[in-house]
């Protein structure tokens, strides 16, 4: 099998919704990193030093090839990306090779006969 790594950068309000539409769509599992920051064209608007700006969270899942751009594109209509600044990025990253996903395996190949 083949599979991507899809990034998700979003503000942390955006996370469960992101997470609940790409499983809806077919991701396994997720990893999710907390409390990061990030900054766009815009610098952050501070105030004495302090930030008004939400933080961001990492989220990982790693998907079989032939569902990567249909999740994709289901994580960036669920956040909205298109329509308002600052809510997030995603991307695809291939993988070489992966292991420990032996449990999800199974599930993966039904949803792939599902979709053929």
């Amino acid at each position: 099998m083949d599979f991507k790594l899809i990034v998700a950068l979003v503000s942390d309000d955006l996370t469960d919704k992101v997470i609940d539409k790409a499983r809806e769509m077919g991701a396994t599992g997720v990893s999710v990193f907390t409390s990061g920051r990030g900054e766009g064209l815009e610098p952050s608007k501070t105030f004495f030093g302090m930030t008004f700006e939400g933080q961001i969270d990492m989220i990982l899942f790693i998907v079989e090839k032939h569902m990567s751009r249909t999740i994709l594109e289901a994580i960036s209509e669920a956040a909205g990306f298109d329509k308002k600044s600052g809510s997030g990025i995603a991307m695809q990253i291939n993988i070489e090779d992966a292991i420990g996903l032996k449990a999800q395996l199974k599930t993966i190949e039904h949803e792939i006969e599902d979709q053929i």
